[in-house]
């Protein structure tokens, strides 16, 4: 089993540039040896036949193939804008020119 020392939490709290009082220090390392206690069991169903995913179930895509297609007609655009010069919209101006 993995077991972290209340000195190994100071020396990271030291690392960290954390100031803790020694009721933190102990509650922090109980913390964290129950964390690396949880990774160990984790490590030790892992086996050497199971691959890597990066997903419990297999993913497919499921969006649809890209297809060009036309799009709307200038004209047709132009007739419903406010306001259109050289084949764009006129919007007013929002930022200065530097």
């Amino acid at each position: 089993m993995t077991a972290i020392t209340r000195g190994e939490v100071e020396h990271l709290a030291r690392l960290a540039r954390l100031r803790l009082s020694d009721d933190e220090l102990d509650h922090y390392a109980g913390q964290l040896d129950v964390i690396l206690q949880s990774v160990a069991r984790v490590s030790e169903v892992a086996a050497d036949d199971i691959p890597p995913m990066s997903h419990p179930i297999p993913v497919e895509n499921v969006f649809r193939d890209d297809v060009a297609r036309p799009g709307l007609d200038r004209a047709v655009v132009a007739a419903g804008a406010p306001a259109w010069e050289d084949d764009r919209f006129r919007v007013p101006r929002i930022l200065d020119e530097e």
